[in-house]
């Protein structure tokens, strides 16, 4: 299987393009050179005066900053102590940056070149000192070129940029994606995901994610609320409020941040960076999004409000056509007005059409290959096993539903109903091509990966139109058992010569 490992250059780069990228909107600098600095300039954000101060960028305190009430720390660098700024946050280092470089007349230069001349911009910085070191400008243009990050520059540049002017898209989902956010607990009541056995109000939506940036969602917010403390049960949060011509406002909330990249009063355009997602928190099982969404009437009055509904809402105004999708179900649908019609890709209708888009989907951690038999026919296979399998037990549709989305997120299948006569059996996705059997009996327990010539036997059972689903779970558990017995035999004899090997030693001995 394809799997795409990102290096620690484009980690850092994916963490913070939209503080660079919103630089850019307001200053003219290139995304691409920002995030080069950031990436020489703090050892891909690991470097002491990143962790500790949020520096990025390795400023020095002036004297003015500090009698400005700037922060500072003192580390060696030319000299012994020497004075470093301290931000509250990344954001506030990206700001302080931009801002160093505009108000600099060592750069003024630079800004006379194009906002997405990084090449120009690059011998520029050089040119004007901001190094000691040399070739300062080779080192940023490669890292830039090495991980393309002047696609940061593009996509800027696609909204119309103007130098030194901010432009915004006016509206934006708190996640970017291509098609649709997957949601795996909507709005209402819901079991309990730290006590199962209790009901409650599940006063937000989730939104799968993996460690992304979150997005404002409109223009003119105002950043009422900044909780930094993971140990809470929403963990890191970010609380934005968005002000209504009636003198009601709306607050949008983000919970379970890694990191958060603005501060209380920042005033916020829709698509900036708030922050990465994450999983802390007190009460969270797993990395996910955690939106909730108020309405403050003018008379103070508050009441919670399905974020669903709320993102139907800026899905009308920015003339977004992305779906919001829960165990194949559009959230948005009931909130659509007139005028405001449904993306032309329909939800899927089954568990088995659920799970390929699920599988072919940003938030699989997959990339398909249309090029590529092999996954092809690994998909292909997985999502057929899958639906066979939650049917057994006689699920009805939204429970089948549901069992695809956590089957297509964990990239396992529970094969149990199809081979009772094991303790456990299981199918699971890994990092590899082929998927891997894992199962478990009364004499040990087994893991095998599957050969092609196994996978083709199987898919020939699961594509057989003229045999009925109970024969098909008949034919598969019958084949699984076979692989286990010739698995079985395999590790009993290598055990045996394993032993045997063993004896001889002692025996020469």
């Amino acid at each position: 299987m394809n799997i795409y490992l990102m290096s620690k250059n484009q980690e850092y780069a994916e963490r913070y393009a939209g503080f660079a990228m919103e630089q850019m909107h307001k200053y003219g600098i290139p995304a691409s050179v920002t995030l080069a600095q950031g990436i020489l300039e703090s050892s891909n954000g690991q470097s002491q005066l990143a962790m500790k101060e949020n520096n990025h960028f390795g400023i020095k305190a002036t004297v003015a900053w500090i009698e400005g009430g700037g922060r500072y720390g003192l580390y060696t660098d030319d000299k012994p102590d020497e004075k470093f700024c301290s931000y509250a946050s990344a954001g506030d280092s990206y700001e302080h940056h931009s801002r160093f470089l505009k108000e600099n007349k060592r750069y003024a230069g630079c800004f006379k070149l194009a906002a997405d001349d990084y090449k120009g911009w690059a011998q520029g910085l050089e040119r004007a000192g901001y190094a000691t070191g040399g070739n300062y400008a080779a080192n940023l243009q490669r890292i830039i070129e090495a991980n393309g990050l002047d696609r940061y520059d593009r996509m800027v540049m696609e909204t119309g940029l103007a130098q030194g002017e901010a432009v915004t898209a006016h509206y934006s989902f708190p996640v970017k994606r291509n098609e649709f956010l997957l949601v795996t607990s909507p709005f209402g009541m819901r079991g309990d995901p730290i006590n199962p056995d209790k009901q409650q109000i599940h006063k937000g939506i989730d939104i799968q994610t993996n460690r992304e940036a979150v997005l404002a969602t409109e223009d003119k917010g105002k950043v009422v609320a900044v909780n930094l403390n993971a140990n809470t049960p929403g963990g890191r949060s970010v609380t934005v409020e968005y002000e209504r011509a009636d003198n009601s406002k709306v607050q949008v909330s983000y919970h379970h941040l890694e990191a958060v990249g603005v501060k209380t009063g920042d005033t916020v355009n829709a698509g900036l960076q708030l922050g990465v997602s994450g999983n802390t928190g007190t009460r969270t099982t797993g990395e996910h999004l955690h939106l909730e969404v108020k309405k403050i009437h003018a008379d103070g009055t508050l009441r919670e409000v399905n974020p669903a509904a709320y993102l139907a809402e800026i899905a009308q105004k920015g003339n977004i056509g992305l779906q919001l999708l829960s165990d194949g179900k559009d959230l948005l649908a009931k909130f659509r007005t007139q005028g405001n019609e449904a993306p032309a890709i329909g939800p899927a209708t089954s568990p088995e059409d659920w799970m390929k888009k699920l599988l072919s989907s940003e938030d699989s951690g997959i990339q398909l290959n249309g090029n590529d038999p092999i996954m092809e026919l690994v998909m292909g296979m997985f999502t057929s096993l899958m639906s066979l399998a939650v049917q057994i037990d006689g699920k009805e549709q939204e429970q089948q539903m549901a069992a695809a989305t956590q089957a297509a997120l964990e990239k396992r299948i529970d094969l149990s109903p199809l081979a009772p006569s094991l303790e456990s059996c299981e199918l699971v996705i890994q990092g590899s091509a082929r998927p891997m059997l894992h199962a478990k009996d009364g004499t040990g327990s087994y893991s095998h990966e599957l050969t092609a010539t196994e996978m083709n036997r199987l898919s020939l059972i699961l594509n057989d139109t003229a045999m009925p689903d109970e024969g098909k779970r008949q034919r598969i558990g019958t084949a699984v058992n076979h692989i286990l017995v010739a698995e079985r035999a395999t590790k009993s004899y290598e055990q045996g010569m394993e032993q045997r090997g063993q004896s001889d030693s002692l025996q020469i001995r």
